[in-house]
């Protein structure tokens, strides 16, 4: 009975994961185009607000990679990336059909937000896809390197070499040729260290998932 209970604990985890995974990665996609400061005391940070869940995606997918495996945490990657497509296809199918004059949302202001969210998605897409498998790959590689010990090391060193990669290829396909290079280069560093902020801060978090989920679920070996 308690291995059944278990079980299903962990099973409903994971659904609870992965919808906070696929929220956020969606969110992250809609809101990509509002760009924004944040101001830390020590540092003003410009960045686009589709950054502030994206730290999510990444905090799941470790939690995921942890407790479940890399198995599961590929598919919930995959998984994300369907949801887009499906997100991408319903708001160009949105766009085919022309407003009611009575409407709330005009063809206008529809178009306005949404105009470029394809080209937002797609950069996204293309760069998710590469930094999540690699977040992924890093974390089993410490994961078996430290034989499962040092969680920190292995959440924040895969977050560390997947964000760059994310937050290079992102800003480089929706901004090379618009901006010039300093202004790209100042980007990157800007949603980096912004991101890797983050991750400092997930690591607590993470450990005490695990901590409190340690014998009321079974975690994955190494």
């Amino acid at each position: 009975m308690a291995l059944v209970n278990k079980m299903k604990l962990k099973d409903q985890l994971y659904i609870v994961l992965v919808g906070i995974f696929i929220a956020s990665l969606i969110t992250c996609n809609l809101i990509a185009n509002k760009f924004v400061t944040v101001d830390l005391g020590f540092k003003v940070f410009i960045v686009s607000a589709g950054i502030l869940p994206y730290p999510l995606t990444f905090l799941v997918t470790d939690l995921i990679s942890e407790i479940y495996g890399q198995k599961r945490a590929n598919l919930v990657v995959f998984s994300g990336f369907i949801a887009s497509m499906f997100v991408l296809l319903f708001l160009w199918l949105g766009g085919q059909f022309n407003a009611i004059p009575s409407s709330i949302v005009g063809d206008e202001t529809y178009n306005s937000v949404f105009q470029n969210a394809w080209r937002i998605i797609a950069a996204s897409m293309i760069a998710y896809l590469f930094a999540q498998f690699v977040d992924v790959r890093i974390f089993h590689f410490w994961k078996k390197l430290t034989d499962g010990k040092h969680l920190w090391l292995r959440n924040n060193g895969s977050t560390v070499a997947s964000q760059l990669i994310d937050t290079t290829l992102v800003v480089c396909i929706l901004f090379l040729g618009v901006w010039n290079g300093d202004q790209i280069f100042q980007a990157i560093i800007d949603g980096w260290l912004f991101k890797m902020l983050m991750a400092l801060f997930d690591t607590p978090i993470i450990y005490g998932i695990v901590y409190l989920l340690k014998g009321k679920i079974d975690i994955a070996k190494v």
